[in-house]
């Protein structure tokens, strides 16, 4: 059986391997420069989305709408257009 304590032991003094000792470097390297990349990408990606909010609110306003009619609605009266009965009949 492998004594765990030597076996870290020998893993201890053994010699760092030369790219584990610039691999620190390369992620903080790495991580800033996509850092660096990720602020400047929502101001583009803001002022695309404010572009089109604005271009849909310029199309859906000046889209002409037919007029739409309320239909009168008394619970007590006999025409009631939500009535079961006349739910059930349809378009006729």
């Amino acid at each position: 059986m492998m004594d765990i304590d030597k076996a870290l032991g020998r893993l201890a003094a053994a010699p760092v391997h030369d790219g584990l000792e610039r691999l620190d470097e390369a992620v903080f390297a790495r991580i800033h420069e996509l850092n660096e990349r990720d602020r400047r990408a929502p101001s583009h990606i803001a002022v695309a989305a404010a572009i089109g909010a604005v271009a849909m609110g310029i199309a859906g306003g000046g889209m002409p709408v037919a007029t739409a009619s309320a239909a009168s609605l008394s619970p007590f009266g006999a025409a009631s257009p939500l009535a079961p009965s006349t739910l059930l009949l349809g378009d006729r």
